[in-house]
């Protein structure tokens, strides 16, 4: 028999990350990625087009309901479909990401009883699988772009994987509080739905960031509390128009994600030697 014993220890600091480890458990990451895309999409008749289907569908009710009947105006003279879709595309994948990332410990309970690996793969899956919803969404926002004649600027495409990063990071670090929440206390599965659905309408998704100018206050506390307005707000800058982007909106997206990520990995950091014993 060998000697040799593999401890199993608590992280030493709260908020870092153990890289070797994930490498190590990456075919597990892949696995389970690959499961999720294909359990999202099996034993249905359209199969993946339901990733075209549903935004596509969404965007020609809101174009409808608020553009049409509630004469919601736009931005930068852009058609409102393709100004809608462009705050819709962001939207999808952070409100997808943040309702996977809470449930997926409940969802992953009985892998995460029986095996040890490192937790943190679980939610990230999450973040993971909405890139390929948000990679058709991309296609469907190209080819509406072909089709009004937009051409974005070369700053517009040089930033857009910033814009993607800094909604990776927001999304990801409130799905891991959310997450741990959710082990411990099942309301958060019942009140994650609603909280999606106020966001969203407190977030310009549907209308332009511009309509609070005034109200400074109110702009100010969506920019720092809510930062995927910031990044949905600069890709439209970004990719409707040629100005130059607002860098202090972007920047405080940034900043304001970057601290959501750490805190939330923080607290499923704490929580996380609980998890196999209450999931």
């Amino acid at each position: 028999m060998s000697d040799l014993e593999y401890v199993i220890a608590p992280p030493g600091r709260l908020i870092s990350i153990d890289w070797r480890e994930l490498k190590r458990y990456r075919d597990l990451f892949f696995v389970l990625a690959r499961r999720d895309i294909a359990v999202r999409y099996k034993q249905t008749i359209l199969g993946i087009f339901w990733a075209v289907l549903q935004p596509f569908v969404t965007m020609v009710v809101f174009t409808f309901i608020f553009h049409v009947i509630g004469n919601v105006p736009t931005q930068f003279d852009a058609p409102y479909p393709v100004f809608l879709y462009v705050g819709l595309l962001f939207w999808r994948y952070y409100s997808e990401t943040l309702t996977g990332s809470a449930n997926s410990m409940i969802s992953n309970a009985g892998l995460i009883q029986k095996i040890y690996f490192p937790r943190l793969i679980v939610p990230a899956t999450a973040a993971t699988t909405g890139l390929v919803d948000f990679g058709i969404g991309t296609v469907i926002l190209t080819g509406m772009m072909i089709y009004y004649g937009y051409c974005p600027s070369l700053i517009g495409l040089l930033i857009f994987p910033l814009l993607l990063a800094c909604a990776v990071i927001c999304a990801l670090g409130m799905g891991l509080f959310a997450a741990s929440l959710n082990v411990k206390y099942r309301d958060v599965r019942h009140a994650l739905p609603f909280f999606i659905s106020t966001l969203m309408f407190v977030t310009p998704v549907v209308y332009s960031a511009q309509a609070l100018d005034k109200h400074p206050i109110v702009k100010v506390v969506m920019l720092w509390l809510n930062p995927i307005s910031g990044v949905i707000s600069s890709a439209r800058t970004a990719l409707l128009s040629h100005q130059s982007v607002d860098w202090r909106i972007l920047g405080v997206s940034t900043l304001m994600s970057a601290l959501f990520f750490v805190f939330g990995l923080y607290y499923f950091r704490s929580a996380e030697r609980y998890f196999a014993d209450i999931v």
